[in-house]
């Protein structure tokens, strides 16, 4: 099968085991060139338990009965075709196809998780054709490298809206684990911390899953530990420019105050809407110890001074470099998006992150009016 070399990455065998899991298999597989199948589990890059098989009579049909130490991800092997099979307690799964094209023409009845893992199989094992196929086409023809690049480009969009979309329709189900897997946590941990937190709600009792779970816990450490605008952590310092483009001041000037860290823009919409409220805050806690530090990612100072003319920000301290999207203040606050707020205690520790007018609200009255 196509995506045999997925199966090895993908379900190798766990270490330790839950229960020992009853579970039947039949069905019919014709033209395979084999007389036996078998009910597996990778343990290294080529090589796999058996924990039980049966016959393939001469038209393919075949039954078997047996235990598997625990519910889990298998395969269904028949010679050096493998077939992925999630198999829980009581499983009694049907496998009917054309072993000479079991990519194409196999159907599996009562267990839709493993035919869902076998769809998503074959779009991964589909996009890896084309990738191989394109990659060759470029070596034999170097001349042609542009134009089968932006295919290929257009048709990797495809694919990534295509797992997208099955994710999206396959939500707290076993069949996402290969999709779980093909996340990398350090580049896209909400994704990664979704997945993870579906497949340990659909098969809690998988050893594989169990171990999804210590993944997880482990990964939330990290990005905690890496993550410098996690509650708790000192606030970056950083000096910057205010409005008359030469003085400058630091964050760290304001320490013993609560100071709300506001990036935002002359331009930015979103921004503007929340400003009144904001205002009226600053407002209603200013003779309580609460002051605000507003950084904009405007490029124009005229307009960056109308902005906050018309819309009463009162308050002394505004920095910008002008430098837009470039800014570096911004950049150091992995700011990717407006309004973006920080919220510091009088320590210069941070309390919380992309608090909006209502939500800064309730952090102020639990602050001062407890």
């Amino acid at each position: 099968m196509k995506f045999s070399t997925l199966l090895l990455l993908l379900f190798f065998s766990a270490s330790s085991f839950a229960q020992v899991t009853n579970v039947k298999l039949s069905g019919m597989i014709f033209k395979t060139g084999q007389d036996s199948i078998f009910v597996s589990q990778a343990v290294d890059g080529s090589n796999y338990q058996d924990f039980f098989g049966a016959a393939l009579d001469e038209d393919g049909n075949f039954e078997m009965e047996g235990t598997v130490p625990a519910p889990n991800y298998y395969v269904v092997r028949i010679g050096g075709t493998r077939i992925p099979v999630i198999l829980r307690q009581g499983s009694e799964i049907k496998l009917y196809g054309d072993g000479r094209n079991l990519d194409q023409y196999l159907n599996i009845v009562n267990s839709q998780e493993s035919s869902d893992l076998v769809e998503y199989l074959r779009l991964v094992s589909d996009w890896q054709r084309q990738s191989n196929e394109a990659g060759q086409a470029i070596n034999a023809n170097p001349a042609i490298a542009d134009s089968i690049n932006r295919e290929m480009s257009a048709k990797f969009n495809q694919f990534k809206s295509q797992k997208n979309n099955f994710v999206a329709r396959h939500g707290n189900s076993a069949a996402l684990y290969p999709a779980f897997r093909d996340v990398n946590p350090q580049q896209d941990f909400a994704t990664y911390k979704s997945l993870a937190s579906q497949l340990i709600k659909a098969f809690p009792e998988s050893p594989m899953i169990q171990q999804v779970a210590v993944e997880l816990q482990e990964q939330t450490k990290l990005q905690e530990k890496n993550n410098i605008l996690a509650p708790g952590k000192e606030a970056p310092d950083f000096e910057e420019k205010k409005i008359d483009g030469e003085t400058t001041m630091k964050l760290s000037d304001l320490r013993g105050k609560v100071v709300l860290l506001d990036f935002w823009a002359s331009w930015c919409g979103p921004c503007r809407k929340e400003n009144p409220a904001v205002v009226a805050l600053y407002n209603k806690y200013k003779d309580d110890g609460f002051t605000i530090m507003s950084v904009s990612l405007d490029k124009n100072r005229d307009s960056w001074i109308a902005a906050i003319k018309k819309d009463g920000l009162t308050w002394p301290n505004h920095v910008s470099d002008l430098n837009f999207w470039s800014s570096r203040v911004p950049k150091m606050y992995n700011v990717r998006g407006i309004p973006f707020t920080v919220l510091i205690d009088e320590e210069g520790n941070i309390i919380k992150t992309k608090l909006r007018a209502h939500q800064l609200e309730i952090e102020l009255k639990r602050i001062f009016e407890h």
